[in-house]
């Protein structure tokens, strides 16, 4: 079991219930999935960046990721429909959360000048998202064999139904958030 499942179990739900008044432990937000998004916008012109990103991606994440295609032509951008124009990962239950795990204690630790991820950036119905601007942050890349640098955007999906809540559970779950400059 994941470590991090069982602290949100054990001890955030009751945290959640006692600050928001839930009567019923099925009422405190959680997290749904974690899905991590690449555009490949060099994909157009060479076909081999699918290959290298997608090798990338299943060792960040653990799972393969699925592409996303075009849904209508864009000639400025010689973009076809139906052409592989990014890459994406959706995790749920144990992945998530170790993902999750490893992203807060490993992860963000490595950004450079990090002083933690914008507070603001909720998406009004209580799911955040952030991006990075290169995989080498993780762990599991070896930077040495890297052979193209990309960026994605992470969404975390809450069952939370407002951001108050959402800011909260993630606060609980050890969330790193950046300080408000006065």
């Amino acid at each position: 079991m994941a470590r991090l499942w069982d602290e949100y179990r054990n001890r955030v739900v009751r945290r959640l219930m006692e600050r928001f008044k839930y009567k019923n432990p099925l009422q405190a937000p959680r997290l749904k999935k974690i899905v991590i998004n690449v555009g490949l916008g060099e994909a157009v012109s060479d076909s081999k960046v699918i290959d290298l990103v997608k090798k990338d991606l299943a060792t960040i994440t653990g799972q393969l990721p699925v592409p996303t295609r075009a849904k209508r032509p864009i000639s400025n951008f010689r973009i076809r429909k139906g052409m592989i124009i990014g890459l994406k990962v959706t995790l749920r239950r144990k992945r998530m959360y170790e993902f999750y795990d490893r992203f807060i204690n490993f992860v963000a630790p490595r950004i450079r000048d990090f002083r933690g991820f914008s507070p603001d950036s909720f998406d009004g119905r209580g799911n955040y998202t952030l991006g990075l601007s290169e995989q080498t942050v993780f762990p599991e890349i070896e930077y040495d064999k890297v052979k193209m640098i990309f960026g994605m955007d992470i969404t975390f999906v809450t069952t939370a139904e407002t951001d108050e809540e959402a800011r909260a559970l993630f606060e609980e779950m050890g969330f790193p958030f950046a300080k408000k400059r006065r």
